[in-house]
């Protein structure tokens, strides 16, 4: 089973979802704004991504900016509780399969776990 972590009305997740419903194997699909990741989740997707808490952000999103995450001094548990807070900061789409954990962004990186 894949797994998705999902915003619809983001175009390159929508585009990672129709990619992956189009193998034919089941997708579950998790909208992470409605239902948000518990923190342990969240700190283990954005690891196996290879990636940095600060890496999964989103820094255009209005509330980065206003919070002064761009801070290099804040600690990932701080940047997590953001997030926990205001989970439109993570960036998105989280694709979890049984080769990996990718956030797909750019969208041609969903390759790497198909």
């Amino acid at each position: 089973m894949f797994r998705i972590y999902h915003n619809p009305r983001c175009s390159t997740s929508r585009q990672a979802l129709e990619t992956l419903q189009a193998t034919g194997r089941p997708v579950e699909v998790i909208e992470y704004l409605r239902s948000p990741p518990p923190r342990e989740v969240l700190r283990d997707l954005i690891r196996s991504a290879g990636l940095t808490v600060r890496e999964a952000l989103r820094p255009k999103e209005p509330v980065y900016e206003s919070l002064g995450l761009a801070d290099i001094s804040l600690t990932d548990e701080q940047l997590l509780d953001a997030i926990e807070r205001h989970p439109v900061l993570l960036n998105r789409p989280f694709v979890v399969t049984d080769k990996g954990v990718r956030l797909c962004r750019p969208f041609e990186r969903i390759q790497d776990v198909l």
